[in-house]
């Protein structure tokens, strides 16, 4: 169901909390977001990049940021519903990264899921992706 007003704010401060995190490096403030749960689950657009908990979240922003110069995140599109005490987001996202000297841009896609506990808002899954290489526009697969 479709977030009412109040929610869907709640909702994006937490997302830009993140973004605003990541840019300036506070690794208190993004991990503060995440519920402490030993089951919160981050995927990430590597591989390897299955996160259960947060000493595996924090260990991946640390990477993140050890390959990286400067991290942005830019909201282009989301959707936001809920019930009770859960919601979830689907987003187009643009991910800006200065690696070696080199500014670069991703479109990638996001969809995480949060809960309330008590007066917050906290992650508790997390999954960012990129779109598939070679898939022509109204193509189901690559080629």
């Amino acid at each position: 169901m479709k977030a009412d007003a109040e929610t869907e704010a709640a909702v994006m401060s937490v997302l830009n909390r993140l973004a605003e995190g990541y840019a300036k490096r506070d690794l208190d403030g993004v991990l503060s977001i995440f519920a402490p749960d030993p089951d919160t689950v981050m995927f990430g657009t590597g591989a390897d990049e299955k996160r259960l908990g947060l000493a595996e979240i924090k260990s991946q922003v640390e990477r993140d940021w050890s390959q990286s110069e400067a991290t942005s995140l830019t909201y282009e599109w989301t959707s936001i519903s809920s019930a009770g005490a859960v919601a979830w987001v689907a987003a187009d996202v643009t991910f800006g990264i200065k690696a070696g000297g080199q500014q670069l841009t991703f479109p990638a896609r996001m969809t995480c899921v949060l809960e309330k506990r008590g007066d917050h808002l906290l992650f508790v899954q997390g999954h960012f992706s990129f779109p598939a290489a070679g898939e022509a526009e109204g193509e189901s697969f690559p080629t």
